[in-house]
């Protein structure tokens, strides 16, 4: 799952409550990066920093619900890609360390 912030700070935040929490079972920020985009009809530009982070697909819902809530924009981009392959430890790593709804 992928999102971004306008700061550091800001995506530092959300990856230690994403990851304390248990909805991730890690974060990467990525940045400062430079964005182009278009917002409410304009085209714009403007510096980002990516914060990446690996759930379950079980906790998915959870987390979205929580970025959407403690995201400092109002109606952030929260997308996911699925893992479609990856190392058995890796992915065993990923389904123990994140809390889900029956934890």
């Amino acid at each position: 799952m992928s999102t971004a912030t306008e700061t550091r700070e800001q995506a530092v935040e959300l990856a230690r409550s994403v990851v304390s929490g248990r909805l991730a079972t890690g974060a990467q920020i990525i940045g400062p990066m430079t964005s182009a985009f278009w917002h409410e009809g304009e085209f714009g530009t403007g510096e980002e920093w990516q914060l990446l982070m690996k759930t379950s697909a079980a906790g998915y819902a959870a987390l979205e619900a929580h970025l959407l809530e403690q995201h400092p924009w109002t109606n952030p981009e929260v997308v996911a890609v699925p893992i479609v392959a990856g190392s058995a430890a890796c992915l065993r790593w990923v389904e123990a360390s994140v809390a889900t709804a029956s934890d």
